[in-house]
């Protein structure tokens, strides 16, 4: 796992509250781990703040899994 999905799995189960277990980076943020908008919105701006980027809305509508915040954050940061 790389630096970048351990920092995103943090956020993630810190708002959620799930278990870092379920965490996968296949899980979609609202079917597996049961975010709803709001939480998403949340996480979003956590993650801008704890990798100092910036994300769009329209980004946004694309990250829909934690694999897609892992790889749009890493694609952002390079």
């Amino acid at each position: 796992m790389t630096d970048t999905a351990t920092r995103v799995k943090k956020i993630v189960t810190g708002y959620l509250g799930v278990s870092p277990s379920l965490v996968a980076e296949s899980a979609s943020f609202t079917e597996d781990l049961g975010a709803d908008s709001l939480e998403i919105a949340e996480m979003i701006i956590a993650f801008e703040e704890e990798f100092d980027i910036q994300i769009e809305d329209d980004a946004m509508d694309s990250i829909l899994t934690v694999g897609d915040a892992v790889k749009f954050i890493e694609k952002t940061k390079t």
